[in-house]
Formats: structure tokens, sequence, C-alpha cells
């Protein structure tokens, strides 16, 4: 008899790196990460170092633009939309988008498009309520989730962090192998609502958590996720 862990009660896709992410009822996750996740990401040019990547590190409002696929089931050809925090609407690929970008966060930078995905390190991340709900207590007030650019939340009493090395299946037959907690960084302190920064989430992440919330992840078996699924231990 499989282990119940809990149930999925939040996904997401992040079509542009470092922009806000697309919520999200069913994704399908593939050997490379749920499909149409960190599709396009913007890169600075002339930048020789390992991260040239445009995030919010350098422009903090980025989070607060939010792009969707027009074509949701085929990201890889769909055209994406993306509003600025002004409710201005730009096609991802309008060099006026770039230039706006650019302008914005003094760095002149310009649009790629990986297919794979744009990822830190591995492609796929998932957090229990369990390990936000503590955060928050020891952090003293609650946290938006979004800053933690999650793609599957589980409504859990575990903490994600007691499965690493394991290998969990969902209800739909997908299955994830969970490798190490996600360090985290200066982008976990921008706010999704405001672009405020706020030191002290990282703070608290790193003296109570050891620097990672949740857990990296890769595809063990490929499959569709969909909210309500629930995720155990394989028998």
């Amino acid at each position: 008899m499989s282990q119940v862990l809990g149930t999925v009660v939040g996904l997401a896709r992040f079509p542009v790196k470092s922009m806000a992410g697309e919520a999200l009822p069913a994704a399908e996750l593939l050997w490379t990460g749920l499909r149409g996740d960190r599709e396009y990401g913007f890169v600075q040019q002339g930048h020789h170092g390992h991260f040239p990547w445009l995030t919010g590190r350098e422009l903090p409002d980025i989070v607060r633009y939010r792009p969707r696929f027009l074509q949701p089931e085929d990201p890889r050809r769909s055209a994406v939309e993306v509003v600025a925090p002004d409710g201005a609407v730009f096609d991802l690929r309008a060099p006026e988008l770039a230039t706006r970008l650019s302008a914005d966060s003094g760095r002149d930078s310009a649009l790629i498009h990986v297919g794979r995905g744009v990822f830190d390190s591995m492609p796929v991340s998932i957090i229990t309520t369990r390990s936000l709900a503590r955060l928050d207590a020891v952090h003293g007030a609650a946290l938006d989730a979004r800053r933690f650019r999650i793609n599957i939340l589980v409504e859990s009493e575990a903490p994600d962090s007691d499965w690493a090395g394991q290998v969990l299946e969902f209800s739909g037959g997908a299955r994830l192998l969970l490798a190490e907690g996600a360090p985290r960084c200066a982008m976990v302190t921008i706010c999704p609502e405001t672009a405020a920064r706020d030191a002290r989430v990282l703070r608290s992440v790193a003296q109570h958590f050891d620097n990672r919330l949740g857990m990296y992840a890769a595809a063990a078996r490929p499959g569709m996720i969909r909210l309500g699924d629930t995720l155990r231990l394989p028998a």
C-alpha cells in the first residue's frame, strides 16, 4: 500500500525568467520540466559572466510583468503576451519591450528563446504548505508564496525536506525525483505585488532553513499533474 503524502494545491509555470508566473489547473511534466516553464529569458548584452540573465536583482519591477501563452497547449510555438505593471500590453518579441526593460534596468538586454527552459539548477521546484507555514512563523508575518517562484505546491503536514532523495508519484502517474533543498537569493526579498525589497525575508530563510527553502526536483516519469492530485510514495 503506497503512502499518501499530500495533495497538489498549486501549479505554476513561468513563461519568462524572472517575470510573474501563470497559475495552472494542470501541467505536463516533461523530462525537461513543466511544459512551457522558463521558455524565455532576457540576456544582458556584453555580459561575459556565468549568469547573464536580466532578473529581479537588476530590475525588481520585472516580477510584476505578467506573461501568458496565447496558445497555452503549445507553448513552444505560441505567441506570448506580456502585461506591464502600468497596464501596457506587449508582444514578448516586440522590440519595444526589450527597449523598455533595458532602459529601466540600465542593462542593454535582448530576448532569447531557450525552449528547454532557463533554469538556475534543476528544472522543477516543489514546496509544502508545512514549510511555508514554518517560515511565516519564524519570520513573524505571512509571506506571499509567489516570492519563491515554485512550480508545485503540496498541502501536507510534512516539510518537503523530509522527501529528499525520494521518488514521489502523483495520482495521474507522473513521478518526481526530489534532489536537494533550493538555495535562495535576493529574488525572495522582492514583493511580487509591489516589487519592494525586504532583506528580512532572506535573513529568515538563511537563519532558520540554512538558506534552502523548497526542493529542487527532476522528472522520474513524465505525465500530467493536476490540482487535487494526491502525492504518494510509490508502493
